[in-house]
């Protein structure tokens, strides 16, 4: 199935239903009174985030979904029944946005996860409501509500604990393809991913984390260029990010400090928030240099690379295509996953022990 991970909809809720304004008329109850029923509610639209949907492709053919109005109100105090909800169902990472207002009206981030979007309209009030004590005949009843209605935007980010970074034929793919059992396309020209791959690593029996591959980027890309800046939503979501570096390029003309430098600018206008997550260097095809000279490469390329960035995180020298280097790669990867959920526990305990001291 094609990846989709952009849509535009409408949705409107079903409108109330009106209220009626009748009167009993019974065999010897001359006078009888107002028995006029209220409407019943429209349907009402949800979104719900399901594990087993992968795409929003379902949403680029069908773009209008219109929730089922209120019947209206009946004779002999019979209200009339209200509409059916509408649920929308969704891939986990789904992102729902108001295009008129701009605001996020769902953000869901887990499986069975609910979130209205349009209220249904409320039912009319029938007659029966309006009788008082100077008003025994009234023929006062109202109309039912109209139901909310939204242009809205949906945007599938995918959710990984870590994000793969780079230019393209940087090696992110036969890297996810080495640590995993994703199988994404592999060749030799640039843009052979086309769509962002999810691949899970096994780690341990019960150790595991999954690593996102989107389009590479090249320079320009957050003006347009290329296909990488369509995909960087979906690295919001990841926990570290690994910025791969063809150490070896065949191109003579290519230059890695340069574009590794370029690639970190690329992000920054993008979001800068993207530049503040923990970024890992991942020197890669160190099987294209000579054993003797591999030390050499990466000393230089760090000296200059540092010294342009300011960059003091890991690095990590691997040859993707052989698995060599990847092992002590993922576990460092496990681990710092495993260190970035123990202080949310820890302030957790924190606050529960100086409530129970309060």
């Amino acid at each position: 199935m094609k990846f989709i991970d952009e849509a535009k909809i409408y949705v409107k809720a079903g409108d109330g239903g009106n209220g009626i304004a009748t009167f009993r008329r019974e065999k010897y109850i001359p006078m009888g009174g107002p028995n006029g029923g209220d409407g019943g509610k429209g349907g009402s639209v949800y979104v719900v985030a399901d594990r087993n949907i992968n795409t929003l492709v379902d949403y680029r053919y069908t773009r209008k979904f219109l929730g089922q109005r209120g019947e209206n109100g009946g004779s002999a105090d019979c209200y009339g029944a209200g509409g059916e909800d509408i649920v929308l169902r969704m891939p986990v990472g789904t992102v729902v946005t108001d295009l008129n207002t701009g605001d996020i009206l769902a953000d869901l981030a887990e499986h069975d996860q609910k979130v209205l979007i349009a209220k249904g309209g409320k039912g009319g009030l029938g007659n029966i409501h309006f009788k008082s004590s100077t008003n025994r005949a009234p023929r006062q009843c109202t109309k039912g509500e109209q139901g909310e209605e939204h242009e809205l935007g949906l945007e599938l980010r995918v959710l990984a604990d870590v994000g793969l970074l780079g230019l393209p034929n940087a090696g992110k793919s036969t890297l996810i393809r080495a640590i995993s059992a994703a199988r994404p396309k592999v060749a030799d020209y640039p843009f052979t991913t086309l769509h962002p791959n999810l691949g899970v690593v096994r780690v341990g029996a019960e150790k595991s984390f999954v690593v996102a591959d989107v389009p590479g980027l090249i320079e320009g890309a957050a003006d347009g260029a290329g296909l990488g800046i369509r995909f960087l939503k979906h690295l919001q979501r990841t926990r570290i990010l690994l910025h791969l570096v063809d150490i070896a390029p065949i191109d003579p003309g290519a230059n890695p400090v340069r574009d590794a430098k370029a690639i970190v600018g690329e992000l920054a206008k993008h979001d800068p928030e993207l530049v503040e997550k923990p970024r890992w260097l991942i020197l890669n095809k160190l099987d294209l240099i000579p054993e003797e000279d591999r030390e050499k490469a990466i000393k230089d390329f760090l000296k200059a690379y540092k010294k342009a960035t300011k960059y003091d995180g890991p690095v990590f020298p691997i040859t993707a295509i052989n698995g060599e280097g990847t092992k002590p790669l993922i576990y460092a990867i496990q681990e710092a996953l495993e260190q970035m959920a123990v202080p949310e526990i820890a302030d957790d305990e924190d606050e529960e022990g100086t409530a129970e001291e309060a």
